[in-house]
């Protein structure tokens, strides 16, 4: 008979492995079921974008058949909880990432609304919060020009303003509260105001992740953002020419400030090279070659992915479907892969905390 000691000795071998533990010191093994001829067991991944889920489901196959029996059936359900950041202020959002760059024109925006989707296409609550106020995107690279958000009065009589829901995504901008076709001159205060509220005053309900879109630059907002939330890490986007990485380097060095201290969990590269549609196999490096993945190692930060120069993903901006939601583009592979190496960094800090 088939003992649940078994089953854990068994599974004490098999090794998470970007947090170099065993899943059962991890408390990572649930639910273990012993039937006849049968067991059944829950993996619970620290992220539902687990780029290695594949790889630990089979270890722990391959450990049951090595260490109980290998003529036994065994039924392993990969599930998820993610790991919340300590944080009082919002409570109900377990990561905040910040999408960042040092200077406008990489398609930091892009990046930001199609790595929120990706993550949510995983099954893990997504929030997308344009903090860009002095060019929200948010409103047209999902469709939403002229939305408006709706409110609600909590328990304690306060007035919450309630994300609008799109594609699985809870967004929020500033660019619902104003005209587009007018200019805002925001001066410090006001600006750092607005983005308060943005955090402050939303209901955002249940987040595994709230991903932010960043201004371009260095300046208050970043600073505030930083200061003020407990944010899990900074992505930094950076496209390969050296004008864009001077920049990013300076981005990242703001991160990186005393009185600041956000972890930067990896750069990824935009418009990384260019593959027309009738020559899939080629690729042209218009702006340069790996200057995104020297930007990574020169600083020891990971160097999460990058993105090809490709006309769909503007399109797919400018007409409110942002391409990581067309599962057949091929692009989309690359935010997939981009998530699940964000989620493997957040996991693995949540884990050295």
């Amino acid at each position: 008979m088939i003992t649940k000691q078994q089953i854990l000795d068994a599974l004490s071998n098999v090794e998470e492995p970007d947090l170099k533990k065993d899943l059962v010191t991890l408390n990572m093994i649930e639910n273990i079921e012993i039937l006849p001829n049968k067991i059944k067991f829950d993996v619970v991944l620290t992220t539902p974008a687990c780029p290695l889920k594949g790889h630990i489901e089979h270890a722990c196959r391959n450990a049951i058949a090595f260490f109980v029996s290998k003529d036994v059936e065994v039924e392993i359900n990969m599930t998820a909880r993610v790991r919340p950041v300590e944080n009082a202020q919002l409570k109900n959002i377990k990561n905040i990432v910040l999408v960042s760059s040092g200077k406008g024109g990489v398609g930091k925006s892009t990046v930001a609304a199609n790595l929120a989707l990706a993550l949510s296409q995983t099954g893990a609550k997504t929030g997308l919060l344009d903090a860009d106020i002095y060019g929200p995107s948010v409103p047209i690279m999902f469709g939403l020009d002229g939305a408006r958000p709706e409110s609600t009065q909590t328990a304690d009589g306060q007035t919450k303003i309630v994300p609008i829901e799109k594609f699985g995504l809870k967004l929020l901008s500033i660019g619902f509260f104003t005209d587009p076709n007018q200019p805002i001159p925001w001066r410090g205060p006001m600006a750092t105001s607005a983005i308060k509220q943005l955090f402050n005053d939303t209901d955002w309900g249940e987040l595994d992740y709230l991903v932010v879109d960043m201004p371009p630059g260095t300046g208050d907002i970043h600073i505030t953002v930083a200061q003020q939330y407990p944010i899990s890490g900074a992505v930094i986007v950076t496209t390969p020419q050296q004008v864009a990485l001077a920049d990013a380097i300076k981005g990242m060095a703001m991160y990186q400030m005393e009185g600041v201290q956000v972890p930067i969990l990896g750069v990824i590269e935009n418009m990384a090279y260019f593959t027309p549609a009738e020559l899939p196999d080629n690729k042209y490096y218009i702006f340069g070659k790996d200057g995104g993945k020297r930007l990574a190692e020169q600083n020891n930060v990971p160097f999460i992915g990058e993105i090809p120069l490709v006309k769909a993903v503007a399109d797919a901006g400018d007409n409110g479907f942002p391409v990581a939601l067309d599962a057949d583009d091929p692009v989309t592979k690359s935010f997939a892969s981009i998530a699940g190496r964000v989620a493997q960094e957040l996991s693995i800090l949540a884990a050295t905390v």
